[in-house]
Order: C-alpha cells, then structure tokens, then sequence
C-alpha cells in the first residue's frame, strides 16, 4: 500500500474484487492516527517542552512504530482475503471437490481473522499514545489529537466488525477463538476511551 498512490488504491478498493477492502482501509485509518500523532510529538519540542521532552520522544517513537504495524497490517489484510476469494473461486463440482473447496474457505477465513486481531491490539496502543501526548502536547495542534482519535475509532470499529464476520469460521474449524472473542468484547473500551480523548481536545480547543 505505501507504494501506491491515492488515486490508484481508491480504484482498486471501489473494484468488484475481495481485496483491497474494509480491512485494507482500516489499517490505513490506524497508519493516519499513527502518523497524526507523530505530527503532534513533533510539534511538541523546544524548550518549553523540556520538562517532558524524554516522555514525548518516546511517544513519538511508539507513534511511528504503530503506523507501520497498522500499513502492514492493512496490507495482510488484503493478502488473507485474497486467498479467501481464491478459495470461494475453487471448482465445486463433485462430492470431494466440494469438500476440498469447503477445507479451503474455512482455512483461509481463518487466516483472515489475524489481520483484525492485530489491527484491535494496534488501535489500543495508539489510544494510549494520544492518552499520553494529549496532556503534555503542543496545544496548537490538540485537533490533529482528536483527529487521530477519530482515525483509530474508525479503524477498531471495522477490525472488530471484520473479526466478529470471520468468528463463527475459525470456531467451526475447531480453534479456539476465545483469544478473538476476547478482543472483539474489548473494543467497547476502547471506544469509549478515544471519545474521552476527542472530548478532552475539543474542550482544549475551546478554551
């Protein structure tokens, strides 16, 4: 995805075709709250930050770190349901054809629930980073905090939608997918946390 342009993704999620999708686009979503809040760190220097100045480089550090996560994410995402299409596309005709086509879906949604998972546990920490820099932050840029807010909101809730779509597959495969339900239940948390943190900006905003 980072190799693309715009244009040209925005063409290829608007095709008929299992991926680039609301996965793909979700780990873009979590790689633009990732980068908003790089941008706040950054802004965040000099000596009136000094007192902090260790805490934000850190956070800074986390920020870029997260938005890589969350691109590759979005690019697993894409490849996974790639290979669900390639299994839903598989011959059907006859008993064992059949059978080996019905293995391969459900292997392959399987597959397909990782990308999610991962995107949830990114989001989390990314909400914890705009936690950290919201208090301590350049004030003049506490609306790219809330837009970075925003951007994760976006991304946890089309990971936990994904990821509850892809649960009844990997439990009917036999897997535990007690991990997966765990982090679909948590993302109401989550939520609630980056609305008190788009809350707490747009108060700081208008102050």
């Amino acid at each position: 995805m980072g190799s693309i342009s715009v244009g040209v993704l925005l063409d290829q999620v608007a095709q008929r075709i299992p991926a680039p999708g609301g996965g793909t686009v979700a780990g873009l979503q979590a790689a633009f709250a990732g980068s908003l809040l790089s941008m706040v760190a950054g802004y965040s220097r000099g000596r009136k930050f000094a007192d902090v100045e260790d805490v934000i480089s850190g956070l800074a550090v986390r920020a870029a770190q997260l938005t890589a996560r969350a691109v590759q994410a979005g690019e697993d995402d894409a490849q996974a349901f790639a290979k669900v299409g390639a299994a839903y596309g598989l011959p059907s005709e006859g008993e064992a054809a059949k059978a080996g086509r019905r293995t391969a879906i459900q292997s392959a949604l399987v597959g397909a629930a990782r990308a999610p998972r991962e995107l949830i546990t990114i989001c989390a920490e990314l909400t914890a980073v705009a936690e950290g820099l919201l208090p301590i932050g350049n004030r003049s840029v506490v609306a790219d905090v809330a837009a970075a807010a925003a951007s994760a909101r976006a991304a946890v809730s089309t990971a936990r939608v994904n990821l509850e779509a892809n649960l009844p597959a990997v439990e009917a495969a036999g897997v535990d997918g007690g991990g997966l339900r765990a982090a679909a239940d948590s993302v109401e948390a989550l939520l609630l946390r980056l609305d008190d943190v788009t809350d707490a900006a747009r108060n700081a905003v208008a102050a």
